[in-house]
Parts: C-alpha cells; sequence; structure tokens
C-alpha cells in the first residue's frame, strides 16, 4: 500500500495574514468552500496542501514542535528575494551537502528553505 502526506493543518488565529503569506512568498493558491472554516493551501508546484484551521482560545500560535520546510534549490537567491518581499530569512547555513534558512510565519511557525533535496547523496 502506497502512503504519502497529503494535508498539514496548522491551526491559526490569523487564516488571512497566513493565506496570504504561503500565497505570496511559496506560491500556494487559496481554495476557500462555502460554508467550511478550513481554508485549503494548495500547491502550485506539488506537494502537500496545507490546511489553515482556526485555533481555539487555549491553543497557542508558534508552540507546535513541527517545521515545514520546503525544498528550494538555491536558497541564497530565494532569500534575497524573499527579503526584498518583505520575509526575512535567518543566515544561510551551511550544512552536510546543502544549505537552509530558517524564518517564522505570521502565527510563530518555524518555516525553512533547504537544499538538501538537490544535494547529491
Amino acid at each position: 500500500m502506497d502512503v504519502k502526506l497529503g494535508r498539514i493543518v496548522i491551526y491559526t488565529k490569523k487564516i488571512e495574514q497566513m493565506a496570504e503569506f504561503y500565497a505570496k512568498h511559496f506560491g500556494f493558491s487559496c481554495l476557500r468552500s462555502e460554508g467550511d472554516r478550513i481554508v485549503e493551501l494548495r500547491p502550485r508546484a506539488g506537494g502537500s496542501a496545507i490546511l489553515l484551521h482556526f485555533a481555539s482560545a487555549k491553543q497557542k500560535e508558534g508552540q507546535a514542535l513541527v517545521k515545514l520546510v520546503f525544498d528550494v534549490e538555491d536558497v541564497a537567491l530565494f532569500c534575497d528575494s524573499a527579503n526584498r518581499a518583505g520575509l526575512k530569512f535567518s543566515k544561510v547555513h551551511q550544512a552536510d551537502g546543502y544549505v537552509f534558512a530558517n524564518a517564522k510565519d505570521p502565527s510563530g511557525n518555524s518555516i525553512q528553505v533547504s537544499s538538501r533535496a538537490f544535494a547529491q547523496r
């Protein structure tokens, strides 16, 4: 049986800001269905969808031990472009055969751009 990760749910109190953030910086398109409180963000280039779900009063944003990692072949170029668009990444870090940089989304969740998927292994 083949299994693949299809969707990731992010609980947030900032649905509109989050939808705009992931559309602007990572190319997701927004799908809204009447009567559905979840906003679905579909990747234009393939991969898993992100579901934005309104967080309850007791849920704290940015407290999950999860990081969304976006595969980017040229991390430095992506970070420079993102910086001009208002998304600030940390410095680019060198790892074993790939590079990465970290940032936060509007709800304080950790995100990363990484060239690991393109590394020769």
